[in-house]
């Protein structure tokens, strides 16, 4: 007991003197003051990281899931748990070489695996816990949304003025959908110009993708052609001043970016055969592999191998109009298949009697072959009256906009500094 009344003399003589310390608030304030400094742990991919180990690393060539588990104190069973797992989740098969990986190790003596978080692409990952059971689970990284504007004058092709004014080629390929049904890109001339307002996805403030175009302005052979962004029925299309749609009811071509290297002729001379002969179809010169698209919405009326033809696909679209496509190196498509305009039917290849990779369209009108860029195609519904004044409004909006956009080229000195 005396030592006890001591210990609490001792500690009331403590407790007076740190009242006298200078900078003591009392209780209430010191609890605020320990408040204020607490320093919230760091979060990676959603999980706060500050109780473990953080190791970066990624996908090298041939790696499989188990090289990157195994080492890490993951047994064989738990790694088999993980594949059937994930089979609901992804197929982890598809772990592609370079794609980067985080591991979150325990501070234990062993250093043992607590998560494994692999990034499927810029957005999505993919998250192993290993904290209790196996649980396996995909999610995604904040999007943060970022409406911007660009534009150029084209010195060569649309693609090398974008990619010499730091463009992303999601922008390319995105402005080459709007005006796919009224534009022929592979007949640009130097001078045409552009103009586009988009919004881009950013992650971590870095963009990882174009997120849509809301107006843009082409300028070919001196002639301006503006698309607005409109949604009408729950669905996004384009349409010029006038309200009237872009969209064609086909495409001017069955791939991007290529170049044509035949016409449609009467009379050519064949590579192969030597002779002159009719060529009733529009050759598009592009690498193996690249897709081909359905230039409108139909029916597979055809999809075989002939000796001349190669692989191919006929589509027929209404009592009018047929299309075909040659010398595919796949198809994508089968007789009877029901396709939508854009979708991908087949692969550009050199099978048949064909020189080179291409795919030769082929174009029908009332059973009769045709030149497609001869005819005047039917276009698709213009806005609805009952939704003009809503259209009106955002079109000038978006027009003033785009005459605010000064066009630019960009100096010679920032591409050689920017290594483009």
């Amino acid at each position: 007991m005396r030592n006890f009344i001591l210990l609490i003399i001792i500690l009331f003589i403590v407790a007076c003197s740190d009242q006298t310390q200078p900078g003591y608030k009392g209780r209430e304030n010191s609890v605020e003051s320990s408040e204020m400094i607490a320093i919230q742990p760091e979060i990676l991919y959603n999980i706060p990281v500050s109780d473990y180990k953080v190791l970066h690393d990624e996908i090298k060539k041939g790696q499989v899931l188990s090289e990157i588990l195994y080492p890490h104190h993951i047994d064989y069973p738990k790694i088999q748990e993980v594949v059937n797992q994930s089979k609901k989740v992804y197929n982890i098969r598809k772990i592609r070489t370079g794609r980067p990986y985080t591991l979150l190790l325990n501070t234990d003596s062993i250093n043992s695996l607590a998560y494994m978080i692999y990034e499927i692409d810029n957005v999505d990952y993919l998250v192993f816990d290993f904290t209790d059971s196996v649980h396996i689970y995909r999610a995604k990284k904040p999007v943060t949304i970022v409406e911007k504007s660009a534009s150029g004058i084209i010195k060569s092709s649309l693609w090398n003025t974008m990619v010499e004014n730091d463009l992303n080629q999601d922008l390319i390929m995105s402005l080459a959908d709007v005006y796919a049904w009224t534009i022929d890109f592979y007949h640009l001339q130097k001078g045409d110009s552009f103009k586009v307002i988009y919004t881009e996805r950013e992650v971590d403030g870095k963009p990882v993708g174009i997120n849509g175009i809301i107006a843009a302005e082409f300028v070919h052979r001196e002639i301006p052609l503006r698309a607005y962004m409109f949604e009408m029925n729950g669905i996004d299309d384009y349409f010029d001043d006038d309200g009237k749609s872009l969209r064609k009811a086909f495409l001017r071509a069955p791939v991007k970016f290529s170049h044509i290297s035949s016409r449609y002729s009467r009379r050519r001379f064949h590579p192969v055969q030597k002779r002159y002969k009719a060529h009733l179809g529009t050759d598009y010169a592009a690498p193996t592999g690249t897709p081909i698209l359905a230039t409108g919405d139909g029916v597979v009326i055809a999809s075989t191998r002939t000796k001349y033809n190669g692989n191919y696909v006929k589509i027929r679209h209404n009592a009018t109009y047929t299309t075909q496509y040659l010398h595919m190196s796949k198809r994508a498509a089968k007789l009877g298949d029901r396709v939508k305009q854009g979708e991908v039917i087949g692969y550009v290849g050199s099978t048949g009697l064909a020189t080179g990779p291409h795919v030769c369209y082929r174009f029908w009108k009332n059973g009769k072959q045709v030149n497609p860029y001869r005819q005047k195609l039917p276009e698709s519904k213009p806005v609805k009256p009952d939704n003009m004044n809503e259209f009106i409004q955002i079109r000038d909006r978006l027009s003033s906009r785009l005459d605010k956009i000064q066009l630019v080229i960009k100096p010679k000195a920032a591409l050689a500094k920017s290594g483009s």
